[in-house]
């Protein structure tokens, strides 16, 4: 490796050359804007003053839209230029990160092609000074080495050969230092990135983006892509420059922002990678958790139970029976096979459930109770059962209205004959009328009223139906207090989350979906700690989109899962193309701490990893006495890591509640955030957070509170115990009162 080559002196002059002509595009573009504004400020005088403001009259109307038309036009105008300008401005500092020195096959010209952040292109000489990283031709620098290389053209595969290829450390518009790679993106400035402090958002990768990174980021190929990624591989991280990537292709593929959404584990999280995408200049796709989404679609009529409330009392009644047999309940209503008998359920009600009645109105038959069940089980085109039902009643009310209106004019003429009290008799008439529908109304909405909710409780009220549903099944050794458990849970009002997926699915099964139809594509992260019901629930509410889906099967909490699982939401979501990818490369903590995180893991389900070759010291495992002395160490411990520069530091604890108690004991002597389930934010400092919402965040020091044998002994905790110190940067300390943990 070459630090500083000959040609230091042209690589200064081609930064100075490029930052001038960002300054001249700033001032041009802000020009720009202005002329813009003062036409929009105009337009919109000249609109006030030449059209009337409340008009019914057809040519007026007409050249009020032309006025709205243009001015919305010239908004669309200034906008654009504004966020130019924004982009701009953001390259100042740095343009580009690296270059490569390309020969296409069959030219002899050799082209310099810079990477960065965005485009910067001169459109008068058509010279191009930086590349777009999402660039088709900016993945060779990803992807080779020197020599021959290929990339995905827009007219199809360009070849060419790599002579160069030389990184760049550039800050506040200054060259800092440079070198040349002779083989791939060097560990050194990944080196340099990783050595940093942590931010309390997630940051761009733009510049460390690698090989293996680099091909999940750019496929276009598949519809399905589930990536199967170790602690600190950067998934998420990767997901979101994925979703930038194929927002820069949307041009193409006729993608915007308000077409994705992810789905994100919880609030914090949502807070913590929302700067990515606006980094990169594009705008925030929608995000939700699916505690959101249960809630939007049932309208609070449930309650609001959440996973959080879930896992808490998971991880209280672990070691108990009522502990096993809550696990054995989740594990059962999120199962394929509970699906199955769902689906059964609705088939069973379709045809042995719904009681059809032969149908009158004033001595006239409108249908026999025959004829409306073949009319609602003769559904072709596969019309979900609730809209059937519907139908079938505004046929028979349309066909109420001609008998209705003959009626009303039989009575109109007994009325006409009759001498006084004309109005009174007449509006007697009528309110008999409107009383007669009204009662032959509720008489047809016996059979063509359903509720998704009252079907599910019957499910478990009426002891046989659920065996008889679930006939060549295998059902859980403890159905019979499953059933008891949730019979009687129903009868109090009371719906935990577990009960949410199914209800949902019964829902979008028995009344459909027409939300989400804009949604083309979706991020499905911390895979492992959805249910497979879950995934058919997404399977209806995305119905013609493509996914993104990524996790870490050593990350997942209350369950027990191996590889297959991502092969049944394959199955499940049933995609034409599907690719399943690895990362087992990971890239947050130090070489010390990933030895130690290793160790936590089972025997049998250890999994291939690499770690970057980034030195720090031993993690620390330390005895105290008391809670009181514990809390006097931990204090003494965030003082000391401020003082040497670290700027975030996490206390993780195993529940929410340990999370209030410990937080209680610091918040006294120093200052530190409590993170809350909802709407908690990470910032800056110290804070304090249970072990299962630290999934996906990072720290530079992460302080374990109280891994004793109390707290720490079960499968459960290990998993716990996994997630808190993978979240590790720089350092981890573990603290431990008692007895210390025979996990570690």
């Amino acid at each position: 490796m070459d630090i500083y080559p000959e040609n230091h002196q042209e690589e200064i002059e081609y930064l100075s050359k490029t930052i001038a002509f960002i300054n001249e595009e700033v001032e041009r573009e802000g020009d720009d804007l202005a002329e813009k504004k003062s036409d929009l400020i105009a337009a919109r005088k000249d609109m006030y003053e030449n059209t009337v403001h409340i008009s019914s009259d057809f040519e007026s109307l007409v050249d009020m839209n032309l006025y709205h038309s243009q001015i919305n036009n010239q908004i669309s105008n200034c906008s654009s230029n504004s966020q130019r300008i924004k982009k701009l401005k953001k390259m100042i500092n740095s343009p580009y990160f690296g270059r490569f020195d390309f020969t296409e096959k069959g030219f002899n010209e050799k082209e310099r092609i810079y990477i960065g952040l965005y485009n910067l292109m001169d459109r008068n000489s058509g010279q191009v000074y930086v590349y777009d990283w999402r660039a088709p031709i900016s993945s060779i620098f990803y992807r080779y080495e020197l020599g021959e290389v290929m990339y995905n053209s827009p007219i199809g595969i360009c070849r060419g050969e790599v002579s160069l290829k030389r990184q760049y450390q550039i800050r506040n518009s200054k060259l800092k230092y440079f070198f040349d790679c002779n083989v791939r993106i060097t560990d050194d400035i990944l080196q340099e990135v990783l050595s940093h402090n942590t931010s309390a958002k997630m940051k761009n990768i733009i510049e460390t983006i690698q090989k293996e990174q680099d091909i999940i980021i750019r496929d276009r190929d598949h519809e399905l892509l589930i990536v199967q990624g170790v602690a600190g591989s950067g998934k998420t991280s990767i997901a979101l420059h994925r979703i930038a990537f194929l927002l820069y292709e949307g041009l193409n593929s006729n993608l915007q922002s308000t077409n994705v959404i992810i789905i994100s584990p919880n609030t914090v999280f949502s807070h913590y990678i929302s700067s990515v995408l606006p980094e990169l200049g594009e705008e925030n796709v929608r995000q939700s958790i699916f505690d959101d989404l249960v809630l939007d679609a049932f309208k609070g009529r449930f309650g609001e139970d959440t996973r959080d409330m879930q896992l808490e009392t998971l991880i209280h009644s672990r070691a108990k029976k009522e502990g096993d047999q809550r696990r054995q309940n989740i594990d059962f209503k999120g199962s394929r096979i509970f699906k199955q008998i769902l689906d059964r359920l609705v088939w069973h009600y379709a045809h042995r459930l719904i009681i059809f009645e032969d149908v009158y109105y004033n001595g006239t038959i409108l249908a026999t109770r025959q004829q409306l069940k073949n009319r609602f089980l003769h559904n072709e085109i596969g019309i979900p059962l609730a809209k059937q039902l519907k139908r079938i009643e505004k046929i028979l009310l349309e066909k109420v209205h001609p008998l209705q209106k003959n009626r009303l004019k039989r009575l109109e003429k007994i009325v006409a004959k009759s001498e006084g009290h004309e109005f009174e008799i007449k509006s007697f008439s009528r309110l008999l009328a409107i009383k007669q529908a009204k009662a032959f109304r509720e008489r047809i909405q016996r059979f063509t009223n359903v509720d998704y909710s009252q079907l599910y409780e019957l499910l478990f009220s009426n002891r046989g139906l659920l065996v008889r549903l679930s006939q060549g099944l295998e059902l859980p050794e403890t159905i019979e207090e499953i059933v008891t458990t949730t019979q009687q849970n129903l009868r109090q009002g009371q719906v935990f989350y577990e009960d949410y997926a199914p209800l949902l699915y019964l829902k979008l099964k028995i009344e459909g979906n027409d939300m989400f139809s804009e949604i083309k594509h979706v991020v499905i992260d911390e895979a492992q700690d959805y249910s497979l019901l879950q995934y058919e629930v997404f399977k209806l509410l995305y119905k013609n989109a493509a996914y993104t889906v990524l996790g870490d099967l050593q990350q997942t909490m209350e369950k027990t899962i191996d590889r297959s699982f991502y092969d049944d939401i394959s199955e499940i979501l049933n995609k034409r193309k599907t690719v399943k990818l690895s990362l087992d490369k990971g890239y947050r903590s130090t070489r010390e701490i990933n030895t130690f995180t290793q160790k936590l893991l089972s025997e049998g389900s250890k999994q291939t990893y690499y770690a970057i070759e980034r030195h720090g010291e031993e993690p620390l495992v330390l005895h105290q006495e008391t809670s009181e002395s514990m809390a006097k160490a931990i204090i003494g411990d965030i003082a000391h890591y401020t003082e040497q520069g670290y700027e975030s530091i996490a206390v993780i604890c195993r529940t929410q509640a340990d999370a209030e108690k410990v937080y209680c004991r610091l918040n006294k002597s120093v200052q530190i955030t409590l993170i809350k389930p909802r709407g908690g934010e990470v910032i800056k400092g110290a804070l304090v957070i249970p072990s299962y919402m630290a999934k996906g965040l990072e720290f530079d020091v992460v302080i374990v509170y109280n891994v004793d044998t109390e707290n720490y002994s079960s499968n459960f905790d290990k998993k716990l115990l996994y997630i808190a110190s993978t979240r590790a940067l720089h350092r981890l300390v573990i603290y431990y009162k008692g007895d210390k943990s025979p996990l570690i």
